[in-house]
């Protein structure tokens, strides 16, 4: 992006710290979706009463990751996030292709929200209010509000973000505190989830997809540095923070459901709900322990959760779509922000990309968890994880060329182990990839093909942006 930023393009300046932005990213992790929609499942088909152990293990991961990204944040402009990152690092036609998996990536982690947001409100509304209602029309709803709020000031969405988190937060930690009042610290089982033949028993891989699907979107701290106050401090506070936070709490709470069934038998109770109603997994327990209206509660807020983390989404893709934009991979048009600061039309192209995806699904009659959930979310998670790899690539390359760090721990060796186990991590993806969608084999083939083809389209979109400025100056 030009330096020569206008009030037409320019972002607003200062106006959030660290708080603003953890908000932001534990709004795209959506902690109460995490475990009331994926600990069922991580458990059931994962390694039982290990899976809190396999929160712990990929927030290791994530924050040897961190490493090397934080570290790079400090040297460059990355309001383009990952596109920033590995451009510096391996040229404009790696980082634009890295860019369109970004947004592929995004992109589809919010459609899959979409779906299970309309599916869930609609539920809600049916069962205690017996009004029944289209999925889609809850989603579509849920796109305007968006569109909003995204064309407002940021620290508008930040507001919002931090009333829907911080209450869903409160419940959790609230049954957390029962489990642990009512059963004691000597009935813990520490071995049976965090051992390592607990971890690595059953399907390990399983558990730790849903331990990266729970930690998406912590590398949203580096987007929004051009509207952090301080962002050389800021972005890696928040970064280290986000990431920390988000492993230990959801490995805690689904350690206290772990407890509440008891390690035992808790493989055996998830696999039984799994074929009724996941929900059931978490929300039975909620119930017990804080009080019927726990259970009510929660079911309330999972749709407001989903909300926050569409909303958080949606900031995301828009920023990425202003900084594309500002390096002339994409329309100029773009770039252009509104009297609030906002990247308006942005948030538009944004909010009507997500329209015709929800079109299509209704028109088709598709069912929203079953399809779009599980679709797009298996994508969104898979496309995740080349981004990691190709970031860690880059930040050893750009440190190697420029010698502005002493240390060869956060330029070299975190980044290089963190690209091994990013791979391995990967490998896992692909081969349980099927059973994360539930798809046949054509739609995974035609899922997994989007990665590589939106990888290509980036790649190709160089040409088109031959006139554009200079990768930006190094800040160091």
């Amino acid at each position: 992006m030009s330096n020569a930023e206008t009030p037409r393009t320019g972002l607003k300046r200062d106006a959030f710290g660290v708080p603003g932005i953890l908000f932001f990213v534990l709004s795209a992790q959506a902690p109460l979706t995490s475990i009331v929609g994926a600990a069922c499942l991580a458990i059931a088909m994962g390694n039982g009463a290990g899976a809190p152990g396999a929160y712990l293990a990929v927030g290791l991961v994530v924050i040897l990751f961190s490493v090397g990204f934080t570290t790079i944040t400090r040297h460059l402009d990355t309001r383009g996030g990952f596109f920033a990152v590995i451009r510096a690092g391996l040229g404009l036609r790696t980082g634009a292709g890295g860019s369109q998996l970004a947004l592929l990536s995004y992109n589809a982690v919010q459609f899959a929200m979409y779906g299970l947001f309309g599916a869930s409100t609609a539920g809600l509304f049916g069962r205690d209010a017996g009004f029944t209602s289209p999925w889609w029309a809850w989603s579509l709803a849920a796109i305007a509000l968006v569109w909003f709020l995204g064309s407002r000031k940021v620290e508008l969405g930040a507001r919002v973000l931090a009333v829907l988190v911080a209450f869903e937060l409160l419940l959790l930690v609230a049954f957390a505190v029962g489990v642990l009042a009512s059963r004691g610290l000597g009935s813990l089982d520490v071995a049976g989830s965090f051992g390592p033949s607990a971890v690595l028993a059953g399907a390990p891989g399983v558990a730790i997809m849903f331990a990266i699907a729970s930690m998406f979107g912590f590398e949203s701290t580096a987007i929004y540095s051009g509207e952090a106050k301080d962002p050389k401090r800021t972005v890696p506070r928040a970064t280290y923070i986000a990431v920390t936070l988000i492993a230990v709490f959801l490995a805690f709470v689904t350690w206290m459901l772990v407890a509440y069934y008891g390690a035992a038998q808790v493989q055996a109770q998830a696999a039984q709900d799994l074929g009724s109603d996941p929900a059931l997994f978490a929300l039975a327990p909620l119930n017990d322990v804080l009080g019927s209206w726990a259970g009510t509660a929660a079911d309330a807020l999972l749709c407001t959760s989903l909300f926050a983390g569409v909303l958080a989404f949606h900031n995301m893709i828009t920023r990425y779509f202003h900084a594309m934009a500002g390096s002339r991979l994409f329309p100029a048009v773009l770039e252009r922000t509104n009297r609030h600061q906002a990247p308006a039309n942005a948030s538009a192209a944004q909010s009507l990309a997500a329209c015709v995806v929800i079109a299509c699904f209704a028109v088709l009659g598709l069912d929203p968890v079953a399809k779009l959930f599980s679709w797009f979310s298996g994508l969104a998670v898979a496309t995740l994880i080349v981004l990691y790899t190709l970031t860690s690539v880059a930040v050893i390359a750009y440190f190697r060329r420029h010698r502005v760090e002493a240390g060869v721990w956060a330029t070299t060796i975190a980044p290089g182990l963190s690209t091994v186990l990013m791979l391995g991590i990967l490998t896992l993806v692909l081969n349980n990839f099927g059973v994360l969608t539930g798809g046949d084999t054509v739609t995974v083939v035609l899922l997994l093909g989007t990665i590589p083809l939106g990888f290509a389209f980036g790649w190709g979109r160089v040409r088109a942006a031959a006139s554009a400025p200079a990768p930006a100056a190094d800040l160091a």
